[in-house]
């Protein structure tokens, strides 16, 4: 007698349980993917716009240019440009106002900077808390449904005068399949998690560096 072990079969004739999580890990998977592919773009382009905004910001040129350039680009510009748009719009406002000295003036620019940094730092993180949580429980959610096809596959032993092979086979490659399902899920978004946590600690580190460096800047600016 021979038994169909394809990963069809298995997952077609398992116990509801063994669906189930079967179910949620391949769900997990597909949303981990989606969310692996939307991070891959967002960095990507963060760190493009990184750089073309510190060429163009060492460039040399007028810092009220760039300021009114970037304000016309509105909501489009992000990153450093929204920190640099932040800072300089404070540091204008304050500098306009009367009875401010030039240390009130720089510390509210770089507050301002900093909650713009804040910001753009919560735009860059999201997904990447759903990418630990499937990374490091889906082994387990898969480990949960391999014990109970293991369960069900010797309580049906409990049935049967003689026990084969061939009868608790299907039931513990349907529980191993659990497994497999549960690594195939949290193996990527492991990767994932730590590439991506990575980039966005660097980006956090440019975004720290040019506070200070333009804080300095405005500094100098102020004196003159």
């Amino acid at each position: 007698m021979s038994t169909d072990l394809s990963l069809l079969s298995l997952v077609l004739n398992a116990s509801f349980v063994v669906q189930l999580v079967l179910f949620i890990l391949l769900a997990a998977s597909v949303i981990s993917w989606t969310m692996i592919l939307d991070r891959s773009r967002v960095l990507g382009k963060a760190r493009k716009a990184a750089n073309a905004f510190e060429e163009r910001f060492w460039s040399g040129g007028d810092l009220g240019a760039l300021y009114t350039e970037l304000s016309e680009d509105g909501k489009r510009s992000q990153g450093l440009a929204s920190i640099f748009r932040a800072g300089f719009k404070e540091f204008v406002r304050l500098r306009k106002s009367e009875g401010n000295d030039m240390m009130a003036v720089l510390q509210g620019s770089e507050r301002s900077m900093r909650v713009a940094m804040s910001r753009e730092m919560d735009r860059l993180e999201t997904h990447l808390a759903f990418l630990a949580t499937v990374g490091s429980t889906s082994p387990y959610v898969g480990l949960l449904g391999t014990v109970w096809g293991i369960m069900q596959a010797f309580h049906a032993l409990g049935n049967v005068e003689q026990a084969t092979l061939a009868l608790v086979a299907p039931g513990i490659s349907e529980a191993l399949v659990a497994t497999a399902i549960g690594l195939f899920a949290a193996i990527p978004a492991v990767i994932a998690y730590n590439q991506y946590a990575n980039q966005v600690e660097r980006l956090n580190n440019r975004y720290e560096e040019f506070i200070e460096e333009f804080a300095t800047l405005l500094q100098r600016q102020g004196r003159n």
